[in-house]
């Protein structure tokens, strides 16, 4: 049972052998403080006086080889006794092995460090202990065939190389060392270990043994770090010849890797050094292009710096927009359906002025679609081919091009969930400017087809009307209302044009069909049409069926105004038809007052705007008027309080402006009287009783 709870970790003892028992804590019955109080530092200095001397053993003094012999055999005993319980602790080989230097019993301690790496020899610091122990002893031999085993046996092994190495140098075998240092390129290791190489011949003035180095080094590993790294060497031997061929096979081999910018700066930095700013100039430009913009924030920063000290004025501007379009790149590449940042983009490149650039984004900004097919994402969107296709137009003057945007445009649009009017008739207009107007109707059929709208049908009229295409203009102007029936202003517009082209019976026609129409916007249009043409009656028995559908107020004061005026402008000074005029003027606000008094009491505002009117046209007539008839219907105004309910909290009060109309006052007079009357009645029957 024992043995099986055995802990390797604690020296094959148990949990419970090892456990720490404390002492239960006593409970303080009395927490009152006690009147001598002890500090902690007297505690201390009493426990550190009332410490017993520290026991130590002995110190042994061998004075004979037989009792060394004795002090041997037991050491000896209790390291194997020890090793054999913790066979994979290295400490205990190590002090073992030590111990044994210590006696100079150089064959045990190499037998000890022997068995030490039987146990593990892939652990590299053991390697290390026992070639050090050889060194410091100088067996030379013996350390050299310690250190060979180590890096066949462990070649990741940087360390090992690295010690193998400075023996041998500090021994002065520097032929010795280049082997090692052949073997360990073999193993292609890291960065480190060549330049550790390169290093070690420069020290020996080895110029083409270094450069042949680096010339593998650079196979090995084909990193920017590692070119650049040639290039300063080479520079450094003043050969600017060699250093530039360096740089240039690396742009070749590397222009499109991750690090690419890092080269391009050191070969302008290098170019600038040797007084060479137009080919510097030229490799951040090429670099400009090449690089993702992402990934050229420290290379702008160095050409625009570059540029105000060595350019023009001309090279300081192209800098700068430089910078600004790594910014705009920037921003697209972080979210691409901002489109503000995109038209920002596009002026700046058109402000600069390369076609094949400015296409470049625009064709970069319309890939980003909206993500759904609603017309608010769609919106500002929309623009970018607006601009697109006006660039191509006005300013690259390409026709073809012009066309297939708006071509592609429209494809793009999903026309059954919505349109944009403003792309189909820019399409159209297109089109009429390069005289094509057969192309630009059928685009502005396609678009009453596909998607009918308001400006389109407008837009299409009047391009028609332009033309003088009549027929063409009745046929659009049908579509339009076979379209949208109950648009006023397509009635409006459809008569207006009959009207223009004196087709009277045609107009009229038009406002009778329009009349029937569910809305009443028409009937305004119908009667100035007939007022125009002189037709009173016609206008009358409007009037009549306008107020069949509704007796809205403006109704009753247009028609009454209406008859204040009907006669002819030659017939203006006969007294006779002005009172025939006043009286169905007249007739008409009685009929009004009426109306409101009986049908609409509730609307009392009405009615008192109404007799305003009414008292103005009286006015209005001068001495054939008659102000005394209006005045006695008009209401008082009365000034009253009403209760509001409130959602939260007590109910409030607001004024009112109410009206008290004559006959609503006799009315409440009686009232007062039956009353009255009412009272005296029970009054009597009571004393009766």
């Amino acid at each position: 049972m024992g043995s099986r709870d055995a802990d390797p970790s604690l020296g094959y003892l148990t949990r419970k052998e090892t456990e720490v028992k404390l002492p239960r804590p006593t409970r303080v019955k009395n927490k009152t403080p006690a009147p001598i109080q002890i500090t902690a530092e007297q505690i201390l200095r009493e426990a550190r006086e009332r410490q017993e001397a520290e026991i130590r053993p002995p110190k042994q003094k061998i004075t004979d080889p037989t009792e060394l012999a004795d002090y041997r055999l037991r050491k000896r005993k209790e390291f194997e006794a020890l090793i054999s319980r913790v066979r994979w602790n290295k400490s205990v080989w190590v002090k073992y092995a030590k111990w044994e230097e210590s006696q100079k019993d150089f064959k045990r301690a190499r037998s000890i460090w022997e068995r030490a790496l039987e146990v593990d020899y892939r652990d590299h610091t053991m390697w290390l202990k026992y070639a050090d122990v050889e060194m410091k002893n100088k067996f030379v031999n013996h350390a050299r065939n310690v250190w060979d085993r180590a890096v066949t046996l462990l070649p990741r092994v940087d360390q090992l190389w690295y010690k193998y190495i400075h023996m041998e140098e500090m021994l002065g075998n520097v032929a010795g060392a280049r082997q090692i240092f052949e073997r360990w390129m073999g193993w292609m290791p890291d960065q480190q270990g060549w330049l550790s190489y390169i290093k070690f011949e420069l020290r020996y003035n080895e110029i083409e043994r270094a450069r042949a180095i680096f010339e593998r080094f650079v196979q090995c590993h084909p990193k920017v770090s590692a070119w650049i790294r040639f290039a300063k060497f080479e520079m450094k031997n003043g050969e600017i010849g060699r250093a530039r061929n360096c740089y240039e096979r690396a742009v070749d081999k590397l222009a499109d890797d991750e690090e690419a910018e890092q080269l391009f700066v050191a070969f302008a930095e290098f170019e600038e050094k040797c007084k060479e700013t137009e080919r510097a100039r030229c490799i951040y430009k090429f670099a400009l292009d090449h690089i993702p913009k992402g990934r050229a924030e420290d290379l702008y920063r160095k050409f625009v710096a570059f540029e105000k000290q060595y350019g023009d004025r001309e090279g300081i501007e192209d800098a700068i927009v430089g910078k600004r379009r790594f910014q705009y790149e920037d921003e697209v590449r972080k979210n691409p359906r901002n489109y503000d940042t995109w038209f920002d983009y596009i002026r700046l490149e058109e402000s600069v002025g390369n076609k094949e650039r400015i296409r470049e984004v625009y064709e970069r900004a319309i890939a980003n679609v909206p993500p759904a097919e609603e017309k608010r994402y769609w919106q500002r969107y929309i623009y970018l081919w607006i601009n697109y296709a006006l660039y191509e137009e006005l300013d690259a003057e390409d026709m073809e091009r012009t066309r297939d945007v708006y071509r592609e445009c429209l494809k793009l649009i999903p026309h059954q969930k919505f349109s944009f009017a403003k792309i189909w008739l820019l399409a159209a207009q297109f089109e009429i400017r390069q005289l094509r107007l057969k192309e630009a109707r059928l685009l502005l059929g396609e678009a009453i087809g596909r998607a009918p709208k308001d400006k389109i049908f407008k837009k299409y009229i009047e391009i028609e009307l332009h033309f003088g295409n009549i027929d063409r203009c009745r046929k659009l102007y049908e579509k339009y209302l076979e379209w949208s029936p109950e648009n006023c202003y397509a009635w409006s517009k459809f008569a207006e044009l009959e009207r223009s082209l004196y087709e009277t019976d045609r107009a009229r026609a038009i406002f009778e069909l329009a009349i029937d129409q569910p809305a009443l916007g028409y009937a305004r249009a119908y009667i100035d049409f007939e007022i125009s043409e002189g037709e009173f009656e016609s206008t009358r028995a409007l009037y009549e069926r306008l107020l069949n559908r509704t007796k809205h107020l403006k109704v009753w004061i247009s028609y009454a105004k209406f008859e204040a005026s009907a006669m002819d402008p030659e017939a203006e000074e006969d007294i006779e038809l002005k009172k025939n005029c006043l009286q169905r003027a007249r007739d008409v606000f009685e009929r009004a007052v009426s109306y409101f008094r009986n049908s609409a009491p509730e609307l009392k505002e009405e009615r008192a705007m109404l007799l305003e009117e009414w008292l103005n046209m009286e006015s209005g007539f001068a001495e054939l008027g008659d102000v005394s008839l209006v005045r006695a219907k008009l209401p008082k105004k009365l000034k009253k309080r009403r209760q509001i309910d409130m959602e939260d909290g007590p109910a409030a009060y607001e004024e009112y402006i109410d009206y008290l109309f004559p006959e609503e006052t006799q009315t409440t007079n009686l009232k007062i009287l039956e009353a009255a009357y009412k009272w005296k009645k029970q009054r009597v029957a009571s004393e009766e009783d």
